[in-house]
C-alpha cells in the first residue's frame, strides 16, 4: 500500500471518529436537561449572589422546563462552592454562580484545589453590582471626613466586615486602609446575611459590601450610605458619592456576578445555557428586577466573560501583591 493511500485512509479514519463525537454531543444536547439544574450560591443565603441566582433560576426553569434549584455551599471567600463545581460532573446540571471574589481568591489564597481558569467554563455574566461603603445609622460619623476621624479615635472599634478572605469586600477594604492612612480589623463572614445581621446589630462599624443587600436597610433608614467604591455613581444611589469624588485615586471596584460550569461541559450545553441566559437576562422583565435592587445586567458571550476573569485575574494579583494580602 502507498503512502498516499495509507495518508487517505487515515484522514477517513480521523474524520469519522470527529462525526461519531460531535454525533455523540450533539445527542447529548437534544436530550438536555431532563432533570433538575442546581445553582450552586458560594455565600449564605441573603446576599446578592442568592438574589440574582434565585432571579435567575427561576425565568431559566421556564425556558428549559426543567427545575432549577439554588443551592448553597458558603465558606473560605467563595472557594468552597468554586471547588464543588469544579470537581462536579459534566453534565450540564451542576453550575456555579461564581463572581468577581473568584478572580482574587487565586493570589490570596496560598493553596487552592481547583484553578478557576482552567477548572471552570464560563457561561455568562449575569450582572455587575456597585459596592458601597455603609454604617450603622447609629453611628455620629455623616461623612466620610468623620469616619476617618472616628476611626482613628476609636481604634478598639475600628473593624469592617467582608464576605471573606479574597473577596473583592476584602480588597476594597485594604485599599481604602492604604489611601486614608487608618487602621481596621477584618472580619469576614460566610455571606451578606450573616454580615447584614452584625452590621445592623453594632457588631462591627462597618462594610463595602454590595448595594444589594443593604439597600433595604439604607432605605430604612438604618445604614447609612457614605460612598460607592465604583468610578460611576449608582442608579440606586444617585446622591451618594463616589470614593474617587472624595479625594480616593483611581478607586474603582464593583462586583460582577455569573454563571459557570465544569470545565468538561460538552459546548454545545454551554451554548444552549448561554443563549437561553442571555434572552433572560437581556429582557425587560429581568432588566426591572435589577434596577430595583441597584444592579446592572450584562448577559455577554462566554468568550467576553473569559477575557473579563482573565484580564481581572492579571490585574487584581498585583493589587493583592500590593497589598501583602494572604490567607492559608
Amino acid at each position: 500500500m502507498d503512502r498516499s493511500l495509507r495518508m487517505t485512509r487515515r484522514r477517513a479514519a480521523q474524520t469519522l471518529a470527529l462525526a461519531g463525537v460531535l454525533a455523540c454531543g450533539g445527542a447529548v444536547a437534544q436530550s438536555w436537561p431532563s432533570k433538575p439544574i442546581s445553582l450552586v450560591v458560594p455565600f449564605a443565603a441573603g446576599g446578592t449572589t442568592d438574589v440574582l441566582a434565585r432571579a435567575l433560576g427561576e425565568r431559566l426553569s421556564t425556558a428549559l422546563g426543567q427545575p432549577v434549584i439554588v443551592e448553597s455551599k458558603p465558606g473560605a471567600g467563595a472557594t468552597i462552592g468554586a471547588d464543588f463545581v469544579a470537581k462536579a460532573k459534566a453534565d450540564g446540571y451542576t453550575l456555579l454562580v461564581g463572581a468577581v471574589h473568584h478572580t482574587i481568591a487565586g493570589s490570596v489564597y496560598k493553596k487552592l484545589p481547583y484553578d478557576f481558569q482552567k477548572d471552570l467554563a464560563p457561561v455568562t455574566m449575569i450582572a455587575m453590582v456597585p459596592n458601597v461603603l455603609v454604617v450603622n445609622a447609629a453611628t455620629p460619623v455623616k461623612n466620610l471626613n468623620e469616619l476617618v476621624g472616628y476611626i482613628k479615635a476609636n481604634p478598639a472599634n475600628a473593624n469592617y466586615g467582608s464576605n471573606g478572605n479574597g473577596t473583592a469586600q476584602h480588597l476594597i477594604g485594604t485599599q481604602f486602609q492604604q489611601q486614608t492612612g487608618v487602621q481596621l480589623t477584618h472580619v469576614p463572614y460566610k455571606g451578606s446575611g450573616p454580615l447584614a445581621t452584625d452590621l445592623l446589630g453594632g457588631q462591627i462599624l462597618m462594610s463595602f459590601d454590595t448595594i444589594t443587600p443593604v439597600l433595604p436597610h439604607i432605605k430604612a433608614g438604618k445604614l447609612r450610605p457614605l460612598a460607592v467604591t465604583t468610578a460611576t455613581r449608582s442608579g440606586a444611589l444617585p446622591d451618594v458619592q463616589t470614593l474617587q469624588e472624595l479625594g480616593l485615586k483611581d478607586f474603582n471596584i464593583g462586583t460582577w456576578f455569573g454563571v459557570l460550569a465544569p470545565a468538561a461541559t460538552p459546548k454545545d450545553i454551554v451554548a444552549r445555557l448561554n443563549t437561553e441566559m442571555v434572552k433572560i437576562i437581556q429582557s425587560p422583565e429581568f432588566g426591572k428586577r435589577m434596577d430595583e435592587i441597584g444592579a446592572q445586567p450584562i448577559g455577554n458571550s462566554s468568550e467576553q466573560m473569559a477575557r473579563r476573569i482573565a484580564e481581572e485575574t492579571e490585574k487584581f494579583a498585583k493589587l493583592v501583591k500590593e497589598a501583602q494580602i494572604s490567607s492559608d
